[in-house]
């Protein structure tokens, strides 16, 4: 994938999300559809804690069109973490780091490999 392609509302809504958890860490899957993340689910019974967000992706529907993950850093590095590359080496997709203070600035894209990828904001 060369670049990450999200709706307008996806991206204002995640940034909501974040925004309301902090201090805490928030976690979700992204949907896809025709090339454009649309739509975020929160899995079941998750963790938000202050350092680390933990869900069982086992709680959640078999969904094709899950194809990438979001989590929010409550500080102002946007960078993944150890434990956030090794998370996306075996979750695989796209993965969106929204870091403080939760502006679209703040929101980083990478693959599955940890390589930043550039995004996309489509109406």
């Amino acid at each position: 994938m060369e670049r990450v392609r999200i709706r307008r509302e996806l991206m204002d809504y995640l940034l909501e999300l974040a925004r309301d958890f902090y201090p805490n860490e928030f976690a979700g899957f992204l949907r896809e559809r025709d090339g454009v993340f649309e739509e975020v689910l929160i899995a079941p019974d998750p963790h938000f804690g202050r350092g680390s967000a933990f869900f069982n992706p086992w709680m959640l529907p078999h969904d094709e069109s899950v194809k990438g993950t979001v989590h929010s850093h409550p500080g102002p590095n946007p960078r993944p973490s150890g434990a956030d590359l090794s998370f996306f080496s075996k979750f695989g997709g796209v993965h969106l780091i929204i870091a403080y203070p939760f502006v679209e600035e703040s929101v980083r894209a990478y693959g599955s490999d940890g390589r930043e990828l550039p995004i996309e904001i489509v109406d």
